[in-house]
């Protein structure tokens, strides 16, 4: 056999031992943080996808949407506990996100999950609720609101996402993958590892200039991230985004609900101006909090947020026949 032979079978088998042990140092990390941050709330199935979420309190209803990557407890480690004495807050974990599974080639573009938002709002006999979304949960609120006015009562968008930004923030760029294979491949290998080495530069970016908090490797839930779902369906929300971000943002000038934008001037994933600033104007009567502080305002500035989100609730009107639906738990009640 040729010494180049020899060379190229040797690499090829130095490869797939790297491989094989990445894939199962990734595993152990996901089924470890399984074990650690498990669902908080219950399962519900629509529009062909299993939604995880959370249902606590009573009184108007709010539904909250995480981010890029995001996941429940980017909520419940502060603002659900804040809001729930006073509305029903629903924490809704979109296709691909936290523990909800997307289903196998379904798309990650914005209207097939505002389909699945609005589908879950339908199953709880949710009225007209104040939907919050944060960063890319902002840009999904959005196009529920344009897609289905009737289920919407009003919009409270926390960093969002609003217009198209064709490069993708720092510290998502290493999960702009477009191959489905790629993407598949770097989930199961590279990508944790990768991820536990770059942690600390990545929680610079996305909190600051706000500090960590103390538990978010715990009550935030920061290791979720960690685990190939999460990669996987963080970067096919990424490069899915735009593909359909330009038809909402045509129809802002159509909301004729309360619409309010609560952003940090520090942000270092999204530029307050062009996704706060820039959409006064089109979005009819929206209301633009600027606030010193970076992207995560629900952990870092969680009272702050948590007064934003209930005084966009209470511009929303009341409905006509003065009732409000009561949760699955308090109708078993």
């Amino acid at each position: 056999m040729k010494r180049s032979n020899v060379f190229l079978l040797g690499a090829g088998a130095l490869t797939g031992l790297a491989g094989t042990g990445l894939a199962l140092f990734t595993g152990g990390i996901a089924r470890r943080v399984e074990a650690a941050l498990p669902p908080q709330g219950r399962f519900l199935d629509v529009e062909g996808a299993r939604v995880h979420y959370l249902d606590v309190g009573s009184g108007p209803p709010i539904v909250l949407i995480p981010g890029l990557g995001g996941h429940a407890r980017t909520y419940t480690h502060s603002m659900v506990a804040r809001l729930s004495h006073e509305f029903r807050v629903v924490v809704v974990e979109r296709p691909g996100s936290g523990h909800s599974p997307r289903p196998h080639r379904a798309p990650a573009t914005l209207n097939p999950q505002a389909d699945v938002v609005a589908a879950v709002i339908r199953a709880l006999g949710l009225e007209r609720p104040l939907l919050v979304g944060h960063s890319l949960g902002g840009a999904v609120a959005l196009a529920v609101a344009v897609r289905h006015p009737d289920l919407v009562g009003g919009l409270a968008l926390i960093s969002p996402l609003t217009h198209v930004q064709e490069t993708p923030p720092h510290v998502f760029r290493r999960m702009a993958i477009r191959s489905p294979v790629l993407r598949w491949l770097a989930a199961r290998t590279v990508a944790t590892p990768t991820a536990i080495l770059r942690r600390k530069a990545a929680l610079d970016t996305l909190f600051g200039p706000d500090p960590v908090p103390h538990d978010y490797a715990t009550n935030g839930g920061g290791p979720l991230s960690l685990r190939p779902s999460a990669f996987y369906g963080a970067s096919k929300d990424l490069v899915s985004v735009n593909e359909e971000l330009p038809q909402v943002i045509e129809r802002y000038p159509s909301l004729q609900i309360p619409v309010g934008i609560l952003y940090g001037t520090g942000d270092r994933v999204l530029d307050y101006r062009m996704h706060g600033e820039a959409a006064v104007g089109k979005i009819p009567g929206l209301h633009l909090e600027l606030v010193e502080g970076g992207h995560m305002l629900p952990l870092t500035a969680p009272d702050r947020a948590a007064a934003f989100v209930a005084g966009m609730a209470r511009r929303v009107p009341a409905p006509t026949d003065g009732t409000r639906p009561l949760s699955p738990v308090q109708a078993e009640a």
